[in-house]
Parts: C-alpha cells; structure tokens; sequence
C-alpha cells in the first residue's frame, strides 16, 4: 500500500507542476459544461414562419393572430403574389401557412375548410416540430370556435412530471458534466501513461521492484483524485448557474462518482498502457471519451432514436450508465432501487478497463 501512495503522489507532484494540466483539469471543464450545457436545447420557439392570407377577411385575420400569439412560432409578413418556397430558399422562414380564399364563409357555415401548411424538409426534426406546433394551434382553434353544441367525449390532460417546465439545462447540464467527467482525466492518464513509454521512463519500472498491480494502481488513484477534483467545480457550477439540485437520495451518486472516477482513470492508463504514442492514445482517448459519450450514451439523443443495428454498442459505453444515475439524482430521485444496476456496471467496466491495462504491463514486465 505504502508504494501505492507513493506512485499516486509522485503524478499529484508532476500534475500540480504542470500549469497547463490544472487548466486543462479545472478550467476547460467549466467552460465545456457552461458553452455546451447552455447551447444545447431541446426545445425550440420563435420559428419562423409565413402566413398567406388569400382571404383578407376578419376571421383569415383572427386565424392568423393566434399563430402570432404563439411563443413557438414567428409569423413573417409575406405577399400572397409570391411563391412561399422563395422564403425558404432566401432562409426567411422555415414553413409556410396557407389560407385559402372562402375560408371566412366556410367557417361562418360550419363547413370544414382546409388550410395548407407547407414546411422546409430539408432539416426534419424542425419540420416535425412546425407541423407539431401547427397542428396544436389548430386544435385550439377549433375547440375555442366549435361551440357548445360540440361536446368532445375524452379529453386529454397532460401533466409533466419531473421537469415541469421543460427546461432544458436540467436535462442538457448533467449530461455534458458527464462529458466533461469523461474527457479530461482519461486524457491526462493516458498522456502520462504513454510519455514514460516514449521518454523511455518506464524501463525504471520495469528494473524496479514494484510490481504491475503497485504502479498501476497508484496512477489510477493519482487521475481518480484529478476526475473528483474537477468534479467539485462542475457540481458548483450546476447549483449556482443550471439551477439544479438533488432530487433524492444522493448517496448513488455518490458511489456513482467514486466508482467513475475509477472507471475513467483505469480507461485512461489502459490506453497510454496499450499504445506507447501520446498522439495515438489522445485520438483513442477522444474517441472513447467523447466520441462515443456524446453520441451513443443518451446525452443529447434517445437511446431509442440510434439505429438499431448500432443501438447495441451503446450498452458498451461506460458514460452511459453514468448519465442515468446522475440524471436520476437530479431530476427523478429513484434511488437505489432505480440505479443499482448501473451502478455495478459501472465498476465492473472500470474493473476490465485495469484488467487489460494490468495483462499489457505484466507482460511487458515479464520480457524485460
């Protein structure tokens, strides 16, 4: 234990020296967390939008006043003797209503009339949200001017559980505070891994009397201490600036965190382990730590919405499992009971992650 502790604080000396490894520890997290977290939104409003009114009469007008009430849509003023498709092409507007002529005698009959609506396909998540929106101000108009002659058998009242007002720095922040987790100390232990293979440092070890276990397991509680290190300013951040806080017991949590921390060093010493190149082990680092925690672990996307025949990989991604636990600590409170699982996963992954990493240096070990 004792050659252990002296591994650990022989990388904290080295870490603490280096100016450049305390930015990138505690500073680029905080910056990656407030840019990301607050760039990325779930929800979208003031969508622009064209309303073509062929019928110029006051219920034409009244139609479209409740589309320009709309917090989600932003109605633009467009002349009914040109084209809606160059408003899409001159990037004016994202879709276009349509409202045909007739439309104030077809309400005033209680007939059934048709309004066009035509939408940009070119980026189909925001054509599925126009349609989406289009079509619940329709509902409401209809509902409002039905009448009380029509009686709607079933009613639906949604109520959100949660996060009731859809904010989505609760749901954006601690995922990229995941990201940040699974960035920056992999990245320095798989550097500082890889530079005693380059600068020809580890035949010191390999000539030594500490074993495989002794060394790895001292760099692996040296960058364990740098992730719970940068995990303190992250958590302040997401109190004071995302505005969230635990919705339940936090002790998965923190488990959960210790036993990441874990995970992520042991990724990053097995990499600068197995590819004796800084530059190698940084492109696998930042494809292991990024690539596919930003991608593949429900970060941003539905687990559900990756195309099935790559939607098993995700399971393979220690972030994801992270991701739950944290999002159930601050948003949904289950506890245990929701997030043992993912808990042990978690280790079990860190666990493989030094198993490899301890097979290639008690080889390396025994050849010399």
């Amino acid at each position: 234990m004792r050659r252990i502790l002296a591994q650990a604080r022989i990388e904290l000396i080295q870490i603490m020296r280096d100016r450049l490894a305390l930015v990138l520890v505690l500073v680029l997290p905080l910056f990656l967390l407030i840019l990301l977290g607050s760039s990325v939104t779930l929800t979208v409003s003031h969508l622009p939008i064209i309303v073509q009114d062929f019928d110029n009469s006051n219920a034409s007008r009244e139609f479209a006043d409740v589309f320009r009430a709309s917090s989600s849509l932003y109605v633009i003023s467009w002349p009914t003797d040109q084209q809606p498709q160059e408003a899409f092409l001159h990037n004016e507007a994202r879709a276009a209503l349509i409202i045909p002529a007739h439309f104030e005698r077809d309400v005033l009959r209680r007939q059934s009339t048709a309004v066009q609506l035509l939408a940009d396909g070119s980026d189909a998540n925001t054509a599925s949200l126009v349609s989406g929106y289009v079509t619940s101000i329709v509902g409401a108009y209809n509902a409002l001017h039905a009448g009380s002659t029509s009686v709607q058998a079933v009613q639906a009242q949604t109520r959100l559980w949660f996060n009731p007002g859809l904010d989505s720095n609760k749901y954006s922040g601690p995922g990229v505070y995941v990201l940040s987790m699974s960035m920056f100390a992999p990245l320095l232990a798989s550097l500082a891994m890889a530079k005693e293979s380059e600068t020809k440092t580890i035949l010191q070890v390999y000539v030594s009397s500490i074993s495989a276990h002794e060394f790895l397991f001292g760099k692996i509680l040296a960058f364990s201490i740098v992730a719970l290190a940068e995990c303190i300013p992250l958590l302040v951040t997401l109190g004071v600036y995302f505005k969230v806080s635990f919705a339940g017991d936090p002790s998965p949590f923190i488990v959960s965190t210790l036993l990441y921390a874990f995970c992520v060093a042991s990724f990053g010493v097995m990499v600068g382990a197995v590819i004796p190149s800084r530059v190698a082990a940084l492109q696998m680092v930042s494809m292991g730590g990024f690539l596919l925690v930003f991608l593949l672990s429900g970060l941003i996307f539905p687990i559900e919405n990756i195309p099935p025949a790559i939607r098993w990989i995700s399971n393979l991604v220690w972030g994801k499992h992270y991701i739950y636990v944290v999002r159930d600590a601050f948003l949904q409170g289950g506890g245990w009971r929701s997030t043992w699982l993912e808990i042990l996963i978690i280790g079990f992954t860190g666990l493989v992650f030094y198993g490899f990493a301890w097979r290639t240096m008690r080889r390396m070990q025994l050849s010399a």
